[in-house]
């Protein structure tokens, strides 16, 4: 979808997918699969969820993880819609931290819930006052509420400090509404380390999904865990036995070996992710020097604010990534770069653009010179 979207003169830093080759472990894996003709019904256990245990543990020192409260689900954001479904009623609200991923207005909308927004503080960070006033609004009428996490946060590519999660937790306490994080770039840290929100105290009532689609570019291989915390248990039984049916068995084979043998890779790729940040700051400021951006903590997307550049007002729809409005519409038609647009995730999106930087230095280097060129160029 990445390259065969647009034309093929138009360079593609938009969607969230690598330009990279398989991890040697997960091709390994499912080249011997298909060797093998293991390509039938998968089979009973909890090999994922004990390959992500073992993963959480090195990595991020956590042990909470236990493998008796985590259910497959198809991918992070269907896991995420089955959450909702069993936490929340038709009507509740749904609060996000704009601007922020857009399929989250939109699958939430589609599950029939309410979308409120707690806009990220001037920095692109959790604000407490704007979280907690957006918590008793949503629980007024006495209604559930449900807090949409993301962690790191896409699109500003902040990772939120244990600090902060743990005053997430007490607000939601406070306020009864219950926590789900979407943790699908927690192995794509690239400044200081990753905070499961399960491991923080209060988030015992949580639930993480998690997979290793966006670390080691699987999103074609369908599988993602929903983990629940100590008190959530009961809430993950009472999701449809039907949802773990649909993942993908080669998928689930993928993700199991990304996890369990697929690190040195994953070590690699963080060298040259911070290479690439570091190649990007370098190029804005010499071709796009008024492009504010602060350099992501975590993911490969760049937010840059563009409102200086005056490319024209917004026009496109909350949550709808299919359509370009503002910078981006700018850069894909003058430029021949697509970037996502700044729009379609909410308020503080208008006048922004997010950039991928996970593909070549070559490419990256060439798409910003464009975009410069093109700024230039309309006088």
């Amino acid at each position: 979808m990445k390259w065969r979207a647009y034309p093929a003169e138009v360079l593609p830093l938009w969607v969230a997918e690598m330009d990279t080759l398989l991890a040697e472990p997960v091709a390994e894996a499912l080249q011997s699969a298909v060797s093998r003709g293991d390509t039938g019904y998968p089979g009973p256990g909890h090999a994922y969820a004990e390959a992500l245990a073992g993963f959480a543990a090195r990595r991020w020192q956590w042990t909470g993880l236990d493998v008796a409260r985590t259910a497959i689900v198809p991918d992070v954001m269907m896991g995420i819609v089955e959450v909702l479904k069993v936490l929340s009623e038709p009507g509740d609200v749904v609060v996000v931290n704009a601007p922020v991923y857009p399929p989250f207005y939109a699958f939430a909308t589609h599950a029939d819930r309410r979308v409120a927004e707690a806009p990220l503080d001037a920095q692109g960070r959790l604000d407490p006052e704007t979280l907690e006033a957006a918590f008793t609004t949503a629980t007024a009428a006495g209604r559930g509420a449900v807090f949409l996490l993301c962690n790191p946060h896409n699109p500003t590519g902040v990772v939120h400090t244990a600090d902060e999660l743990a005053a997430v937790a007490a607000l939601a306490r406070r306020h009864r509404v219950r926590v789900v994080a979407d943790e699908i770039h927690a192995p794509l840290v690239l400044n200081g380390t990753f905070t499961p929100y399960l491991s923080v105290p209060g988030a015992e009532d949580a639930f993480s999904l998690m997979s290793a689609s966006k670390a080691w570019n699987l999103a074609g291989l369908k599988a993602a865990l929903a983990v629940a915390g100590p008190e959530a248990a009961g809430d993950l039984a009472r999701i449809p036995e039907e949802v773990s049916h649909g993942p993908s068995h080669l998928g689930v084979l993928a993700h199991t070996a990304a996890y369990d043998a697929g690190e040195p890779w994953l070590d690699a790729l963080l060298t040259g992710l911070r290479a690439n940040r570091e190649l990007l700051g370098r190029l804005l400021a010499e071709h796009l020097p008024t492009v504010g951006h602060r350099p992501a903590e975590g993911t490969y997307l760049a937010w840059l604010d563009c409102r200086s550049l005056d490319l024209g007002e917004g026009r496109g729809t909350v949550g709808d990534v299919r359509e370009i409005a503002g910078p981006a519409r700018f850069f894909r038609h003058e430029a021949k770069v697509a970037l996502s647009s700044g729009d379609a995730f909410g308020t503080g999106g208008a006048g922004h653009a997010r950039l991928n930087f996970a593909t070549s230095q070559r490419i990256l280097t060439e798409a910003v010179a464009r975009m410069g060129a093109a700024v230039r160029d309309r006088g």
